[in-house]
């Protein structure tokens, strides 16, 4: 109870609504050999559309593994463009899909969540136009991205969630890489989160339901979870909490922790130990080149 007090404490003050301003980035660095398609519309929703850039293989002898990855901003502000580092991934051999889904101006939750199912679905679909192995899909994001590549990874065959999108046949995510993400959402009821759940903020149930946490069994799919221990967003417990969950179902998972690491601001030398870290999981899994 202790523990859990301190957790509810210090995710107080869990993003603050940031306003964001117009930014250039930089367009995303591909190799030669792949394909480009940008703003590729996967929903739509009334007046709103799901959009997302993918990066294939066309050439490739074999269907490629692909990575999900989803930005975070507390569910309230960010975009896809922001995502621009997926060097590591093309090296191995990994097509990418960036995704830009509803932020709670146009949807509270879980419309977020609904717009992640519907973007792997959508890739499911167009797996053998795309040249990917739906054997091999790997969901990533960082903070409030992390829990919706959590969300999108362990509902797995469980259909609540695809109310915009149909697909029958089954759906299998090979990995999930969780880097600082809340797990808990019950215990994070202030700021953006509270924001994110609108009028459900004291329905205990539904944010359980919104919360990956509570979709953790056995036959869920391996998670490395990275996290710093001085995060002033999202307390460091709330992925412990999710990896001792994780470990008494007896599922493949490591728990990568930056000693004194804050929210993603990690150094240099740190960042190149995660890339070691997450190439080292996704090795085991058999999900890479080497």
């Amino acid at each position: 109870m202790k523990r859990y007090f301190l957790l509810v404490i210090l995710s107080l003050g869990f993003f603050l609504n940031v306003s964001c301003q117009e930014t250039t980035y930089k367009p995303v660095k591909y190799p030669n050999n792949y394909k480009a398609q940008i703003d590729v519309v996967y929903t739509k929703i009334e007046h709103w559309e799901g959009r997302m850039d993918i990066y294939t293989n066309p050439i490739s002898e074999k269907p490629t593994p692909i990575v999900i990855n989803i930005h975070g901003g507390g569910w309230n502000h960010g975009v896809k463009e922001s995502q621009t580092g997926f060097g590591y991934f093309f090296k191995k051999g990994f097509a990418v899909a960036n995704v830009e889904y509803r932020l709670v101006d146009v949807s509270p939750a879980p419309g977020a969540i609904e717009d992640l199912r519907c973007a792997l679905i959508y890739l499911y679909k167009h797996a053998k136009a795309l040249n990917i192995d739906t054997n091999k899909i790997v969901v990533m994001g960082g903070s409030t991205g992390g829990h919706l590549a959590l969300m999108t990874g362990l509902l797995g065959n469980n259909r609540k969630f695809d109310t915009n999108c149909e697909y029958d046949t089954k759906i299998k995510i090979a990995a999930i890489i969780d880097k600082y993400a809340p797990s808990d959402l019950t215990l994070m009821i202030k700021g953006s989160v509270k924001r994110w759940l609108g009028d459900a903020y004291k329905n205990k149930e539904f944010i359980e339901s919104v919360s990956p946490f509570y979709y953790v069994d056995k036959n869920s799919p391996p998670i490395l979870i990275i996290h710093g221990t001085k995060d002033p967003y999202v307390p460091y417990q709330q992925s412990v909490l999710l990896y001792e969950k994780l470990k008494a179902n007896n599922i493949k998972t490591e728990l990568v922790t930056i000693e004194g690491g804050g929210h993603g601001k990690f150094s240099k030398e740190q960042r190149l130990m995660l890339n070691e870290k997450i190439w080292r999981f996704l090795n085991e899994l058999e999900l890479t080149k080497g």
